[in-house]
């Protein structure tokens, strides 16, 4: 098994209270009838059999969209600056992301989901 595979499946394994709130929104095609995947490998570059790779948190193929939850850890510069590599890498890849702050999922669901699908758009 590939190491973006295992990761993803051991991630899959330790979803935060958060994400798991969140997938119950989007699984089986709930949410607009859009196919979403959680915990999902993007590789974005290979040297012989090295994969260089991120697993986004839920990814929507069919838009291209990108979901993430950030929770406090990412708000130290130096989360910022992965962060912020990331969404750019994802960006060149033609992908979308948007970014939901944990504390806003767990206050309003409804406006997350209505941001989810805005970036469908």
């Amino acid at each position: 098994m590939s190491a973006p595979i295992r990761t993803a499946r051991e991630l899959r394994q330790q979803m935060t209270p958060e994400e798991k709130m969140l997938w119950r929104q989007l699984r089986n095609k709930r949410f607009h009838n859009k196919k979403f995947r959680r915990q999902h490998p993007i590789i974005y570059g290979q040297e012989g059999w090295r994969k260089y790779f991120y697993v986004a948190d839920f990814y929507c193929a069919l838009h291209r969209l990108v979901v993430e939850l950030d929770g406090k850890q990412h708000e130290f510069p130096d989360n910022k600056e992965y962060d912020t590599a990331r969404n750019f890498i994802m960006q060149q890849m033609k992908m979308k992301v948007l970014r939901i702050p944990n504390s806003e999922l767990k206050e309003n669901m409804s406006a997350v989901l209505d941001k989810i699908e805005a970036a469908m758009q």
